[in-house]
């Protein structure tokens, strides 16, 4: 029998397993909470909102996981990416089920609601694409659908992943700091995607590349919420960006990604001049 944890050879993987229990780690945390009274005067919906963030972290670690074994020449990584993957509809299930108890189990108003709040609607169809993938992520499915369909069908995780932050938006009202950071890196993700079929060389992106990747979504992620301030708020966008890389309001979404643009380059510097060599490049693309 093949367990999570093994490998395709059927052998113990350290890393799966490693990944297989951590991915229990935030459940777990929010159910102690809960049980010890740490999650507030409303700990139900706290627990919503936790368990729907995790979901968007582990959607983005999925989708992190091509690009990081390429620039980091790490080929292993590619076997938890389909448990990352079912872990994030493992936990937007929870998250949906925790909303359905706050509601008393009234499922009549639970749809009422989905229809007529849109980032309800948003959040259910990323809900519904997300169960898609994970009914299709096993190999029987694979073999089933064909690798080509199989391929395209997955490929819905990009839009998936858009609809997840639009939903964490929109729910957030006025702290938008971690939505904006993740935008930021859905810019760095499509990015490095798009850099890889055009300027890739042998199945990855040359770290100039990956540099300047860094620094163009850092941009656009200050850009984006300078825009958003403005619009929303009337905050003049010069006085936004000015705040933005002046470190002086504390870490801002677009330093936030800046810094993880460059961290990732140099982890592949540092694994390129330890003498790794540039190598090429199923579940959650």
């Amino acid at each position: 029998m093949k367990f999570a944890w093994n490998d395709n050879r059927g052998r113990l993987s350290p890393l799966k397993l490693s990944v297989f229990v951590a991915l229990f780690l935030p459940a777990i945390w929010m159910m102690s909470g809960f049980a010890l009274g740490q999650l507030g005067a409303r700990p139900v919906t706290e627990a919503i909102h936790q368990i729907g963030l995790w979901t968007i972290r582990l959607l983005f670690i999925a989708l992190a996981i091509t690009p990081l074994r390429q620039i980091v020449q790490w080929p292993q990584l590619v076997l938890v990416r389909r448990m990352v993957g079912v872990a994030a509809f493992a936990y937007v299930m929870l998250h949906f089920t925790l909303y359905i108890a706050d509601e008393a189990f009234d499922l009549a108003k639970v749809a009422s609601e989905i229809v007529h709040r849109i980032y309800l609607t948003i959040g259910f169809v990323a809900l519904c694409g997300l169960a898609a993938l994970a009914a299709t992520s096993t190999d029987r499915m694979v073999r089933r659908l064909g690798w080509r369909r199989w391929q395209r069908l997955h490929r819905l995780v990009y839009a998936i992943a858009v609809l997840g932050v639009i939903h964490y938006w929109m729910q957030s009202k006025l702290d938008i700091w971690e939505p904006t950071i993740f935008a930021g890196f859905y810019v760095w993700l499509m990015g490095y995607r798009l850099l890889l079929r055009f300027v890739g060389v042998r199945g990855g992106v040359p770290l100039p590349w990956v540099a300047g990747l860094g620094v163009a979504a850092a941009v656009l992620t200050a850009l984006g919420e300078a825009l958003y301030f403005n619009l929303a708020h009337g905050v003049a966008i010069g006085r936004v960006l000015a705040a933005d890389f002046s470190l002086q309001t504390g870490l801002r979404p677009a330093v936030v990604v800046l810094a993880a643009g460059l961290a990732i380059t140099a982890a592949g510097a540092a694994r390129t001049g330890l003498g790794g060599r540039r190598k090429p490049g199923m579940g959650f693309a």
